[in-house]
């Protein structure tokens, strides 16, 4: 709770350092703001006697809302250097965007600690609408207005889908609290709500899934993060998704747990589809931006296996791994789109071709983007090996046999296209005018640590694995 009005208020004071005549204070002040704020947030982990609730029961803070808030506001906290550019250049909105940055990571820690269907239907809104504001905010950009128009349209039609996926939960059961959901869902006396009920399952879960672009749902995916501003697409990627799969696993675990049989096929569907299309549109791309848009379709159908593999369990291993993975997923992540954003803004392009002859020019760079691309296709001694086989070992425990295996086929597919950009990389020599991109030295220092972070969490990953 204390980190949710820290960051209300911090976006309020943030819009008024707005008026200052230079900019220069607001990213030190930001990046501040938000590490006194995962001071806050940490400082609850397992302090608490019980977990509290809030909002007349509506939102819970417990161990596993700390957790996934730490991921939140630890890849915020990265991704901020790599908006320095726009400190440079004197952006006059820059104020806006971090305080809608600030009031977008509210929405994520209620869709991470909600105890009520309204609580996550306010988070998601909160989430959204930042994020609609955001992908637009390169006005003068045509490829930047077409990705928030679509973001916007596709995501009201999704907003509208899970709503009505609410009130048909509502009207099956007559509650909007998760515990209460789960038993009403398995009293006798609602058999012949069933219809409706599993309707407002279906309709959830479609609703979700777009937010976390699972497929079919994904297909808004790739051009707008093509669209969207790299260091927002970076956000996006990640932030959402670690509170889109935070909030899909509390549903699932909680207020669903008895209506197992129902969800969990309609689950594997669309996780085997997920990494089915992803993968192989991440394959056929010729830009690095749209590669790690597929790249992001594809994680969430390994996200789905952990959900998959829950059984209906808010802990245990495949909780655990589901918290690992975002974790890996989203510090390789931001190391790979920090890397393009410094070479895109330098080299004005990216595509492959535009990280020719880094490892010459940029030794750091190219290390680092290197690190980013092997944890994604979970190589060992990088996090993401280990966040894939938490997840698929989790998924094996549950006799989920066959979508393990296809799971490890589709890993494969994904060697193709993650080695492309070390190819360029190494491999092939940098044009003519190619020059060293410069890079400063908060942005060495944060890539060094991404990397760091990624290889730590490969070789070391004992520390984390066990905590929810």
């Amino acid at each position: 709770m204390i980190s949710i009005i820290l960051l209300s208020v911090f976006g309020i004071l943030n819009l008024f350092l707005g008026f200052l005549r230079s900019n220069k204070v607001l990213l030190p002040g930001a990046m501040l703001l938000l590490l006194a704020v995962l001071g806050a947030n940490l400082a609850d982990w397992s302090v608490l006697p019980a977990p509290q609730s809030y909002f007349n029961n509506m939102l819970v803070v417990d161990n596993y809302t700390v957790a996934f808030t730490g991921i939140v506001l630890l890849t915020t906290i990265v991704l901020l250097p790599f908006s320095r550019s726009y400190v440079l250049a004197g952006e006059a909105n820059l104020a806006e965007y971090y305080a809608l940055l600030l009031f977008s990571l509210v929405g994520a820690i209620m869709m991470v600690g909600y105890d009520h269907l309204l609580m996550l239907f306010v988070g998601i809104e909160i989430l959204s609408v930042c994020m609609y504001v955001l992908a637009g905010s390169r006005k003068r950009d045509s490829r930047s207005n077409e990705a928030a128009l679509k973001y916007f349209l596709m995501g009201a039609f999704a907003t509208g889908i899970l709503l009505f996926g609410i009130a048909l939960l509502y009207g099956a059961t007559g509650t909007f609290v998760l515990s209460q959901l789960a038993a009403a869902i398995a009293a006798p006396a609602n058999v012949s709500l069933a219809p409706m009920l599993y309707i407002g399952i279906l309709l959830m879960i479609i609703g979700i899934g777009f937010k976390v672009s699972a497929a079919p749902f994904h297909f808004w995916t790739p051009d707008v993060y093509e669209g969207t501003p790299t260091f927002f697409t970076a956000f996006m990627s990640t932030v959402v998704k670690t509170a889109g799969f935070a909030a899909f696993l509390k549903l699932l675990a909680v207020a669903l747990p008895t209506a197992q049989g129902f969800w969990l096929p309609t689950i594997q569907a669309m996780c085997a589809l997920t990494l089915l299309l992803g993968n192989v549109g991440a394959a056929a791309q010729t830009s690095a931006k749209r590669m790690l848009a597929y790249s992001s379709v594809s994680h969430a159908g390994y996200l789905l296996i952990g959900l998959v593999a829950s059984q209906g369990r808010l802990t245990g291993p495949a909780a655990n791994g589901i918290f690992f993975y975002s974790l890996a997923y989203s510090i390789a992540t931001i190391a790979a789109f920090g890397v393009l954003k410094l070479v895109a803004e330098h080299r004005q392009r990216d595509d492959y071709a535009g990280l020719n002859g880094l490892g010459k020019t940029n030794p750091l760079l190219a290390f680092t983007m290197t690190v980013a691309m092997l944890s994604l296709a979970g190589i060992p001694l990088t996090g993401g090996f280990f966040g894939k086989f938490f997840l698929l070992a989790a998924a094996a425990e549950q006799h989920n046999i066959g979508l393990v295996v296809f799971a490890v086929v589709m890993s494969m597919v994904g060697l193709y296209y993650y080695l492309r950009p070390l190819i360029a990389m190494y491999l092939r020599p940098a044009e003519e005018d190619a020059t060293l991109v410069p890079v400063d030295g908060i942005q060495t220092a944060t890539l060094a640590l991404l990397a760091l972070l990624t290889l730590v969490l490969g070789i070391a990953p004992g520390f984390l694995s066990g905590l929810l």
